[in-house]
């Protein structure tokens, strides 16, 4: 499969990477003159958990192929779409004249209706699915991350198309495991607030590498993402359907924080994602967390915690998300 991932973003990187280790045909969309900035090679230090549980180290230079143009007659047979969320509108306006005969993978948060925040992008060209990976890439341009076993793909109620089927097929030959949501929209809202809670506290500390084995402070995110579960039945969301992806606001926290904070201290693959979120000035935690706070505020549901973080996450000279 010939694949064009968009941007050069650490989901970006890590997924290309291990598709072209499966054979595929890997080339990244970035800005005019940005290929000559990053150069022809990516450093990579990994800790890759598709064959241990414990995870593997990869310590390479990758050579990689960039473009800085894209026309709407290319023969890409699959474009992966993983920006911010806050992105994501302007990135989609940006491919739906270039889509040609390509699937669209969309491959990260969504806080809006799916289908409202694609724009223009044809509907029966979309995958949808979700990263099990992170990192971030550091001030000596190395990037650090973790590739998880499994990866996320969900539909909209409806069964998988011949298009989506052929993208989770790619996936499989990568050697990932394949976790279905049939509620993919849900799942999406589900973890937008998690990470809306965790991003709070980790912001109040600094940044998200700073939650890394502390207690306390992931007792609080996990219970300010507790605060935001009502906004979603507000939304119309049937939290019977994610009782999975909610359990783990919703169980004890004498329990829960204590051996969330074991685990982003001692197993690799999970300390190594938080260490490597630690730009102090990184916006999408910011836009989660204002816009998962806006829409509480539309809806008019309390969420005290939250709010006490928001001087963490407002606006320069607002005070407000």
């Amino acid at each position: 499969m010939k694949i064009l991932m968009f941007g050069r973003g650490v989901i970006a990187t890590i997924y290309g990477w291990a598709l072209q280790w499966a054979g595929h045909d890997i080339e990244f969309y970035v800005r005019p003159g940005r290929a000559a900035t990053y150069g022809d090679t990516v450093d990579l230090d990994l800790i890759d958990t598709r064959r241990r549980v414990w995870g593997q180290r990869v310590v390479e230079k990758w050579p990689v192929r960039y473009r800085e143009a894209l026309e709407p007659d290319h023969d890409f047979d699959l474009i992966m779409l993983s920006v911010p969320h806050h992105r994501l509108a302007e990135a989609a306006a940006f491919l739906a004249p270039r889509v040609g005969q390509a699937t669209v993978l969309v491959f990260g948060n969504i806080w809006t209706e799916p289908l409202a925040a694609i724009g223009a992008l044809p509907v029966d060209q979309i995958a949808w699915g979700f990263p099990q990976a992170g990192g971030g890439f550091g001030p000596d341009g190395v990037l650090r991350g973790a590739l998880m076993p499994s990866v996320v793909f969900g539909t909209l109620d409806q069964p998988p198309t011949d298009r989506e089927r052929a993208v989770r097929q790619a996936f499989r030959e990568a050697g990932l495991r394949l976790k279905e949501q049939p509620d993919f929209r849900g799942w999406l809202w589900v973890h937008f607030v998690s990470d809306a809670g965790l991003f709070s506290q980790g912001l109040r500390l600094g940044s998200l590498s700073d939650l890394a084995g502390a207690t306390r402070d992931l007792r609080e995110g996990l219970l300010a993402a507790r605060e935001l579960l009502p906004l979603l039945e507000a939304r119309g969301l049937d939290l019977r359907r994610h009782r999975g992806g909610v359990l783990l606001f919703r169980a004890p926290t004498w329990l829960t924080a204590p051996a969330l904070a074991w685990l982003t201290a001692h197993v690799a693959p999970v300390r190594v994602n938080f260490a490597a979120h630690s730009d102090p000035g990184a916006e999408e935690p910011r836009e989660v967390c204002r816009d998962a706070l806006a829409e509480a505020r539309r809806l008019g549901i309390s969420v005290p915690r939250l709010e006490a973080a928001e001087p963490s996450f407002a606006r320069e000279g607002t005070g407000r998300a």
